[in-house]
């Protein structure tokens, strides 16, 4: 919810989870990052569909799904807990809790597309229209970000942002109000984001249960994020290594507070 990385020409060697973590999210979190692991491919690990990615333009890639936040239900007959899912375990869950991560970008879909017959389509409004205003946020298929799910707390805010849709952009403020437990959707045969390879005793798979905050006091557009992306990056703004920018793909991402609060001043003015 990882980028590839180019290798230089160098010799291939194998690289532990733990390099490629802090390689994808170091920049963000201001964790250090030696020169091998920036250059490290990331680990050959089959990557299954995540939900609402999208490319560096802000188009979603059409062969991966996104995954549809159905309303808070707990899986019939499972009992486990959330597991390491060994070899795909990384450091994602340790440096966001080194680094106090509190903030958070959120993407789901909201417009319709079905997916192996289920509309995958959840918008703020939808979420808002849930009872309790809560839903969990399943269907995240990317190690990345189901361990960013991981390090979440209760009461931590997230935006809500709308992805694959005319006009990507932040629609408004949710909050944790329940910490990772196993995503049903990986045992259910037929849900888009199941996967055989899950087992209920230890499940890759992770999702949260999100609350609705507010709307935006105004819709803030990728466009207008990138803009001040790429003029912080001259300057050294606080958007200057926005993962949404640095690492398009993951539809989980860990906001400093800087952004956070950066984001929200935005609401104040007319956009540029």
């Amino acid at each position: 919810m990882t980028p590839s990385h180019r290798s230089y020409n160098l010799p291939p060697r194998p690289v532990s989870p733990e390099e490629a973590a802090r390689a994808l999210i170091g920049p963000a979190l201001g964790v250090p990052v030696t020169q091998h692991e920036a250059r490290a491919p990331a680990p050959a690990a089959p990557r299954p569909p995540q939900g609402g990615e999208e490319s560096a333009s802000g188009l979603r890639d059409s062969k991966r799904p996104a995954g549809k936040r159905t309303k808070t239900r707990k899986p019939t007959g499972t009992s486990a807990s959330v597991g390491d899912s060994s070899p795909e375990k990384t450091s994602a869950s340790k440096n966001c809790g080194n680094n106090q991560s509190s903030y958070w970008l959120m993407k789901s879909e909201p417009q319709s597309r079905i997916e192996k017959g289920v509309d995958v389509k959840f918008s703020i409004e939808d979420l808002k229209a849930e009872p309790k205003q809560t839903a969990c946020w399943d269907g995240v298929r990317n190690y990345q970000a189901r361990n960013f799910l991981r390090a979440m707390k209760l009461e931590q805010k997230a935006f809500f942002y709308h992805s694959n849709c005319k006009e990507p952009g932040i629609a408004g403020l949710v909050k944790i109000v329940k910490e990772a437990y196993p995503d049903h959707t990986q045992f259910e045969k037929n849900n888009p984001y199941y996967d055989p390879s899950s087992k209920e005793d230890n499940p890759k798979w992770s999702m949260v249960d999100v609350q609705f905050v507010r709307l935006m006091k105004r819709y803030i557009t990728l466009t207008e994020l990138k803009a001040n992306h790429q003029a912080h990056k001259a300057t050294g703004g606080p958007l200057k290594n926005m993962a949404l920018f640095t690492h398009p793909r993951l539809s989980v991402q860990p906001l400093t507070p800087e952004e956070f609060e950066f984001i929200l001043s935005l609401e104040e003015k007319e956009p540029s």
